[in-house]
């Protein structure tokens, strides 16, 4: 292990840490999340078929900004 992978393995945990309060003081404002236009739900009276496409491609975008944005000021 290099010092370089100390630095990413603490902002990855100061990362956990943030996301972790957000839920937690603004779970009843996140409810949007898992219902945007273009996620599939399916729902029947025996099953319920649920795949968030538009969440995923929201989530991969902010991830991969946050990760150019560490990239940047660590790299």
């Amino acid at each position: 292990m290099t010092s370089s992978t100390g630095k990413y393995i603490i902002v990855l945990g100061m990362a956990i840490v943030f996301i972790g309060i957000a839920i937690y003081f603004l779970h009843d404002k996140l409810h949007w999340i898992g219902r945007l236009p273009g996620d599939i739900r399916i729902e029947r009276e025996n099953s319920r078929f649920y795949f968030p496409i538009t969440t995923m491609i929201l989530f991969s975008l902010l991830l991969n900004v946050i990760i150019i944005l560490i990239r940047k000021f660590f790299g």
